[in-house]
């Protein structure tokens, strides 16, 4: 995909901005981290619920790390500085997320007594539910072409996954009587919703500067499509088990597709 200049400086602006916003929530989540944790929040959750968690939640700092290393990929070989900038202060709203997940995995296992803490490699490496995505993950890792790292990570995969583990999650969450994780998770999906405008923005600024590429686009979307569908696919299917608030498998990963249209039409690559 070729670019005949970078996109406008208002881009970083925005990012620059946002970040900051996004810096002074880091300080009231840690604040809320800590109220909850003292006030033995965690005690009074089931069992069952904690299972989830174990599946769902704590195992995310493998995938998003490696997303965090892609992002971080996507700045250095940026074809300009503008969205070099962008991608920086992506690759750390992913380090920050990281951080966040191992932070509350140790309070669950703190309070819980539970394997969480210690199953979560296991369960990213072999859980079905998780392997489709870890397939599409893995296989991002190896995308060198610019393009086709931007499309398949920013514009397919985590639009579809993050709908999933954050979103859909966090209302899974409240209907488990969880409502520290979904506070975290609805403020870790505030930085998701950041990478998903300037990706769009970007998208949209790429096929008005030379409407070719507006196909290339397209081609790493058909390539990238079916893994990130296979990935909803197989994680939905988790959210049978949840004792309530978590929707049934099919109504989730046709939810999770849904906003991936969505990005793909505010980057006009609709259809």
């Amino acid at each position: 995909m070729n670019l005949v200049e970078g996109p406008t400086a208002s881009c970083t602006a925005h990012a620059a901005a946002t970040h900051r916003i996004a810096t002074r929530g880091q300080t009231a989540v840690e604040r809320v981290l800590d109220e909850y944790g003292s006030a033995g929040h965690d005690a009074s959750l089931s069992q069952r619920w904690v299972e989830c968690l174990a599946t769902l939640f704590t195992p995310t700092r493998f995938p998003v790390h490696a997303l965090q290393m892609c992002t971080a990929y996507l700045g250095q070989m940026a074809p300009a500085s503008y969205i070099s900038n962008c991608a920086v202060f992506g690759a750390g709203d992913l380090l920050r997320r990281v951080s966040l997940v191992a932070y509350r995995t140790r309070q669950l296992a703190d309070a819980t007594g539970s394997s969480i803490g210690r199953t979560e490699r296991v369960t990213w490496e072999r859980n079905e539910a998780w392997q489709p995505a870890r397939e599409a993950v893995e296989k991002l890792l190896t995308a060198y072409d610019w393009a086709e790292c931007f499309t398949a990570m920013n514009l397919v995969l985590r639009p579809t996954l993050d709908h999933i583990l954050l979103r859909q999650l966090a209302t899974a969450a409240q209907g488990n009587g969880d409502e520290l994780t979904r506070l975290l998770l609805g403020n870790l999906a505030a930085d998701a919703d950041r990478c998903t405008r300037w990706s769009t923005a970007l998208a949209r600024y790429a096929i008005g500067q030379r409407a070719g590429n507006r196909d290339v686009l397209q081609r790493w979307v058909a390539r990238w499509t079916p893994r990130a569908e296979a990935a909803a696919a197989g994680l939905s299917a988790v959210f049978g088990q949840l004792l309530s608030g978590g929707g049934a498998a099919e109504d989730v990963e046709n939810a999770a597709n849904s906003a991936r249209s969505r990005v793909l039409d505010e980057a006009g690559l609709a259809g």
